[in-house]
């Protein structure tokens, strides 16, 4: 069974997270835990973008940014895969660099050399040359970067739709199962 390790940074883009929750909450028979860590910034943006504090519904266990005790600061805690989402350039750039300041970065640092799956869904625009250098850097290291950019030949109608684009592709490159619009079937 899976171990899952979901991270949310403070970059604009807290409906992506909310879905990604939702969707692995649909999925339970896929994984056998789910933790999640969200930084101070995340949960204020959470609040401004969707209104709310619903991170808090979901039954998961979370922990905090500066508790490294959590299982997955150690490669013996063997979580599989790691989704930061949405994922600052700030994240990115730690990660990039290995400076582990942080539950999220030193978990990141733990994935990466233990040939295990990350997966940033970061979410800015434009990219300027340190972005992409960083982005470089970690596809180099074993990480994937999903850019939280959406697509639109399923015709998506509402925001949630829109944002599950997004989220059922990160759901994909975890190896998950998800019922979703698939290229080539009609809508």
């Amino acid at each position: 069974m899976r171990r899952i390790l979901l991270c949310v940074t403070g970059a604009s883009g807290a409906i992506y997270a909310q879905s990604l929750l939702q969707k692995l909450s649909q999925a339970r028979s896929q994984w056998e835990q789910l933790a999640v860590v969200m930084t101070t910034n995340a949960k204020e943006v959470w609040k401004t973008e969707l209104e709310t504090d619903s991170w808090k519904q979901f039954d998961v266990q979370h922990y905090e940014t500066n508790d490294f005790s959590a299982p997955f600061a150690s490669g013996s805690g063997q979580y599989d895969t790691m989704i930061v989402i949405p994922c600052s350039m700030g994240t990115l750039g730690r990660i990039a660099t290995g400076v582990s300041n942080d539950l999220i970065t030193r978990a990141a640092d733990v994935v990466l050399k233990e040939r295990r799956k990350l997966i940033c869904v970061v979410r800015e625009t434009p990219y300027n040359l340190i972005h992409i250098r960083n982005m470089e850097t970690v596809t180099l290291a074993g990480g994937i970067i999903c850019p939280a950019t959406p697509s639109f030949y399923s015709k998506p109608a509402t925001l949630q739709e829109v944002a599950a684009t997004v989220t059922d592709r990160v759901m994909d490159l975890a190896g998950l199962s998800v019922k979703t619009y698939r290229w080539g079937q009609s809508s």
